[in-house]
This record gives C-alpha cells, sequence and structure tokens, in this order.
C-alpha cells in the first residue's frame, strides 16, 4: 500500500490529465510487448514495484520478471517482459523505469558498500537524506543492497547533533532532557566532534556514540574508550572514505549519506513493439 502511494504520486506529477500523447496517437484496444533490459551491470532493485505500476497505469498487462530483487545482472540481461495493453504500458513505463532505476542504483552502490566491509563486523546503514516522498523506496533498495536502516524519520528515534547541543548548552543537558522525555525503550544517539564530547556523551549515558567527520585514528581511539559500552557510528562524507580503513576501527556502524541522496540510477530500458 505505501509503494501504492509512490506510484500514484509519480503518476499524479506525470499525467495529471491523463497522458494525451497516447491517447492521441494508439488504438484503445492497440496490444504491445516488450523487455526490460540492462544497459548496466548492477543489482535489481524494485521488480514488483514496476509490475503494480503497470496494473495501476490501467491494467491488462502480463508482467513476466526473469529475476527478483537482490540478484546481480550484467549489461544486455533482460530483468522482465511485459505484454498487453499498450495505452497501459505507455502511462506506466516511465513511473516503472524511474523508480526501478533509483531504487537498482541505491542497491549497487549499497552492495559495494557492504562488499567493502566484508571482513568485519561493521555494518553499513543509511540515513534521512533521501529524496522527498521516495524514503520507502529508497531505505527498501538499502536492504535489498545487504545493508540496515537507520531511522525513518524525526518520530522514530532520538539523535542529538550539533544544533540540538548547541540548542540545549551542552551535550550533558540535551541527553538529560532526552532521558527525561523519552520512555525507557527508546535510544538516544548523540553526535560528536572530538574525544571530549564522546567522553560527555558516554557520560550522560547515550546509547548510540556517532563520531563525526572524525580521521581513522580519532575513531580508533573513540573505540577503544568507550570499549562497548555504547554503539558507534562513523558518519560525515563516508562515500568518499576508504570503507575498510573505516571499519578497520572497529566501530560498529558506518552510516552513508551518499547512498541515497546521490546515487546514479542503473540505467535500464524498456523497448516494445505491438503485436
Amino acid at each position: 500500500m505505501e509503494f501504492d502511494k509512490i506510484i500514484l504520486m509519480s503518476f499524479e506529477e506525470d499525467m495529471p490529465n491523463g497522458d494525451i500523447t497516447t491517447i492521441a496517437t494508439v488504438d484503445a484496444n492497440a496490444l504491445a510487448e516488450g523487455d526490460f533490459r540492462a544497459k548496466d551491470d548492477g543489482v535489481v532493485c524494485g521488480i514488483e514495484i514496476a509490475r503494480r505500476s503497470f496494473e495501476l497505469s490501467g491494467g491488462g498487462v502480463e508482467y513476466t520478471p526473469y529475476v527478483a530483487d537482490g540478484d546481480f545482472v550484467k549489461k544486455g540481461d533482460i530483468i522482465a517482459h511485459v505484454k498487453g495493453n499498450a495505452r497501459s504500458i505507455l502511462m506506466g513505463e516511465r513511473t516503472a523505469l524511474n523508480l526501478m532505476q533509483r531504487a537498482s542504483g541505491i542497491a549497487t552502490a549499497t552492495k559495494k558498500a557492504v562488499t567493502a566491509v566484508e571482513a568485519y563486523s561493521t555494518r553499513i546503514t543509511d540515513t534521512r537524506k533521501t529524496m522527498p516522498g521516495l524514503r520507502l523506496l529508497d531505505k527498501y533498495a538499502v536492504r535489498i543492497g545487504g545493508a540496515v536502516n537507520h531511522r525513518f524519520g524525526l518520530s522514530d528515534g532520538i539523535l542529538i547533533k550539533d544544533n540540538h547541543i548547541a540548542a540545549s548548552g551542552s551535550i550533558t543537558n540535551a541527553v538529560k532532557k532526552a532521558k527525561a522525555y523519552a520512555p525507557h525503550t527508546l535510544k538516544i544517539e548523540v553526535e560528536t566532534e572530538n574525544l571530549e564530547q564522546v567522553a560527555e556523551a558516554l557520560e550522560a549515558g547515550a546509547d548510540i556514540i556517532m563520531l563525526d567527520n572524525m580521521n581513522c585514528e580519532q575513531m580508533k581511539k573513540a573505540v577503544d574508550f568507550i570499549a562497548g559500552r555504547a554503539v558507534t557510528e562513523a558518519s560525515g562524507n563516508m562515500g568518499e572514505r576508504d570503507l575498510a580503513e573505516v571499519a578497520k576501527t572497529g566501530v560498529d556502524l558506518i552510516s552513508i549519506g551518499a547512498l541515497t541522496h546521490s546515487v546514479k540510477a542503473l540505467d535500464i530500458s524498456l523497448k516494445f513493439k505491438l503485436i
């Protein structure tokens, strides 16, 4: 149902008053078939979202996938076959392609990051730096790529960042207020920029300590100091860092905004013909 909202939002944006080109040029009873084909190597994601796009665009389309979400494809591989009402295919194809290409790009980038740290216990996670309106899709794609999700939004986790600290007066004050407000079941994370802040966050009782924009030497010292008393998360331009070197410091998590905020879509095409 949540993916339906994304698809319908895309349709409303793309054809608020219908697809006038298709209605004007394609007979209502015309039939067509075609293939989704990969034009890059990568991890596929969004197979069933594409199916649903054709169902919601008018129906009458037989959709046959040849791969599943999480499968690796090579350039030239056929991903799925569509056959049926030509109008429905034409009206649904751009939304199907847009969502599948974005999700597949995220899954591919995530898989690369996960593979880079596979020799370590460190896990890769995402951030809230997602495309507005597409957070569920983006975070689903991260899971398909083999990583784990960070909080989905501001309502389901406490993450005390630098501006919260400034507004509260100190890390200690911010954590104290958070503990007084939050139920005991909700974990509290604090963003830190140096070892002094790490010590303050740990003393204040933070459950998770984010090591933001630290070099590997600083992260290693922080991890050793924390010594398992809180979960550690490396953050800050991690998409540009040597992830294996970061993982070697012993951090529990590496959060990467670039997985979703600036990912390159996987190139996928759909060519069809009348039958």
